[in-house]
């Protein structure tokens, strides 16, 4: 085990994460740094802002599995290495419950099922 990824696992403990979550935490690491094949303290913030993206938009993987990803990636880069990216800063609009990186096609799926809740609350027939 390299000392990055031992760290990792120590901040990861210190931090309260259950064993299943540090698992995947390191799995996403170690994805990241598979797809730049060098060590993840080496890959630019440039090259993780394009891999999530990749996740995103390219591979289509459920949104569970991307928000671990990230979380895992964020993680190891702020709390691990100390960086101070801008990727990894909440954003103004991102605390109103909106992610940093937006699912596409969420806000009509969200705005449907408020409306059909909506319905359903007033009794109206038509949402």
């Amino acid at each position: 085990m390299t000392a990055l990824r031992w760290r990792m696992i120590e901040d990861m403990e210190l931090a309260g994460l259950t064993a299943g979550t540090q698992e995947r935490y390191v799995t996403a690491v170690v994805a990241l740094a598979k797809a730049y094949w060098k060590a993840p303290d080496g890959i630019t913030e440039e090259e993780v802002r394009r891999y999530v993206l990749r996740l995103r938009d390219e591979r289509k993987v459920a949104r569970g599995t991307f928000r671990t990803h990230w979380h895992g990636i964020r993680f190891f880069y702020v709390r691990t290495l100390g960086v101070d990216w801008g990727l990894f800063l909440k954003k103004k609009w991102a605390s109103l419950g909106r992610s940093v990186f937006r699912w596409p096609g969420a806000t009509a799926n969200a705005v449907g099922c408020c409306r059909s809740w909506r319905s359903v609350a007033i009794g109206s027939a038509s949402p």
